[in-house]
């Protein structure tokens, strides 16, 4: 599977989060859509990208070098990435502007914080450039606040496992966690899921019966 570009912005555009979770059903994944504790910022973002995780935790003084693996996080990112962030205290605004301008210049398509971000004004303005999911807002820096403890590592994000590589869906139902090892499988029956629910749309538009039309293609 290609995880470039053109492909990432064609799922991007065509599937959603809850056919995503259909397929994932199908294939015995039966928990993989975070709690729904994490809103975008804009309601109208999708967000699909390489999960490349975050793990920090609270500390209450601060540290010499407070910044340091945070900032190794931040410059090992890469064109396709999502960042995914486990820092639910909330605390501190862990995610803000200089972040997302980091991030964007290493090609990464944005970021779900399971915690707090600040300079939301900010990231708004960059629009679609990177599209930010996040559990609350606080404008208080995370110096002194919190930690990196690692990057690239399992972690735990709004209830659902996640490890760097597994592929992230964002929109305004939820966010969804793809495990690399089924995601292109995943991909393709979500392909053709959606093909199948535009014709039993377009059939219960016309006024067939529900009952008639999933005796049909099996599709709800």
């Amino acid at each position: 599977m290609k995880l470039d570009k053109a492909f990432l912005d064609r799922i991007e555009h065509e599937l959603n989060t809850a056919v995503l979770c259909d397929m994932l059903d199908e294939l015995g994944y039966r928990n993989q859509a975070m709690k729904g504790h994490l809103y975008p910022l804009e309601e109208g973002y999708k967000l699909v990208g390489v999960a490349r995780t975050v793990l920090a935790y609270d500390v209450y003084q601060q540290p010499e070098e407070a910044y340091a693996t945070e900032i190794e996080a931040v410059d090992a990112l890469s064109e396709g990435d999502v960042v995914v962030c486990s820092n639910p205290s909330r605390n501190n605004g862990f995610w803000g502007e200089l972040l997302t301008n980091a991030a964007i210049a290493r090609g990464a398509r944005g970021a779900i914080i399971d915690g707090a971000v600040r300079d939301i004004a900010q990231i708004r303005e960059l629009g679609s450039r990177f599209k930010v999911f996040t559990a609350g807002r606080n404008p208080l820096d995370s110096k002194g606040r919190c930690l990196v403890a690692d990057y690239d590592c399992p972690i735990e994000c709004d209830g659902v496992q996640v490890k760097a590589g597994d592929l992230i869906f964002g929109d305004v139902d939820g966010i969804v966690v793809i495990p690399v090892e089924v995601a292109q499988d995943v991909f393709d029956r979500a392909m053709q899921k959606v093909q199948g629910e535009n014709l039993v749309r377009d059939e219960l538009r016309k006024g067939a019966y529900l009952k008639d039309v999933f005796a049909e293609y099996h599709i709800l």
